[in-house]
C-alpha cells in the first residue's frame, strides 16, 4: 500500500531486471538457475525526488538539521522536509560523530500468511556517486508488524552531501516465507478501516530493530482478522 499523503514522485516496486545483452552460451553467469531465481526474488524502490542534501550542524547545542543543496521548489522541498526527513536522537545512534538519518516512505507491506520482509541497499545495481555512509538493512514480519518502512542512513563523513538522483534504485526488498521455494507475489491492498487503525496503533510502540517479544504481543492482541483486502 502506498500513503499518497507523502510528496514525492513515488513509483511502485519494480521486480528487479538487469539490462544486459542477451547470452552467447548456455554457461553464461546471466543465465545461472541459482543467479536468475535470486535475481527473482528482489523488488526495486526508486528514490522519490533529487535527493541532493546536506547536513548543517550546530556545534555549539549539537544539533543538527538537513538542508537541499539544489535550488529546488521551495514548497517541494519544504513539504518533503517537514513530512519525510528526519535525525534520529543521538541516543539511537550506532556512533556518537555519526548521525542517523531517517527518510520516512509511503510504502506499507502487510500479509495474512506469515512473511518476514527484508529491506537493503540497492547492492546489485552499479552507482557512479558513493555515498558518504552505510544505508541501513531491516527484516520483520509483515503479517505482524505492518509498518511503513523508511529509508536510514548512517551519516559517517557529515563533510560530504547525500546525492542521489530521482529514479535511482534506492533500497531492495524481499520476502521470506515458510517455504523458501515460494516466490512472493505483490498486488496492490485497500486499506481498510481496520487496518488503517492497526497500522497506526504501531506507531505507540518501537520500529521494528527495538521490538521486544512483549511488544509483540501487544501488537497480536490489537491485530483484526484478516490485514489484506484486494483492491
Amino acid at each position: 500500500m502506498v500513503d499518497t499523503r507523502i510528496p514525492g514522485n513515488w513509483g511502485n516496486p519494480e521486480p528487479f531486471a538487469r539490462n544486459l545483452p542477451k547470452a552467447t552460451t548456455s554457461k553464461s553467469v546471466q543465465v545461472c538457475p541459482a543467479a536468475v531465481d535470486f535475481d527473482a526474488r528482489y523488488y526495486v524502490l526508486k528514490c522519490p525526488i533529487d535527493l541532493h542534501i546536506h547536513l548543517v550542524t550546530d556545534h555549539i547545542n549539537k544539533t543538527y538539521r538537513v538542508e537541499f543543496i539544489q535550488e529546488q521548489q521551495i514548497s517541494t522541498a519544504n513539504e518533503f522536509l517537514k513530512h519525510c526527513i528526519k535525525i534520529l536522537p543521538i541516543s539511537e545512534w550506532k556512533h556518537p560523530d555519526r548521525p542517523v538519518l531517517q527518510i520516512l516512505t509511503p510504502y506499507t507491506f502487510l500479509s495474512d500468511d506469515c512473511v518476514y520482509i527484508n529491506q537493503s541497499p540497492p547492492f546489485m545495481d552499479y552507482f557512479f556517486e558513493r555515498l558518504p555512509g552505510l544505508i541501513f538493512s531491516k527484516r520483520f514480519p509483515i503479517h505482524l508488524w505492518p509498518a511503513q518502512l523508511t529509508w536510514t542512513f548512517e551519516w559517517q563523513d557529515v563533510s560530504q552531501p547525500i546525492s542521489i538522483k530521482q529514479g535511482t534504485p534506492w533500497f531492495y526488498v524481499h520476502f521470506e516465507s515458510s517455504d523458501p521455494s515460494r516466490r512472493a507475489r505483490l498486488v496492490d491492498a485497500s486499506l481498510t478501516e481496520s487496518v488503517k487503525k492497526y497500522i497506526y496503533s504501531l506507531t505507540d510502540l518501537p520500529i521494528p530493530s527495538h521490538v521486544t517479544d512483549a511488544d509483540f504481543q501487544k501488537a497480536i492482541k490489537r491485530k483484526p482478522p484478516e490485514l489484506l483486502f484486494l483492491k
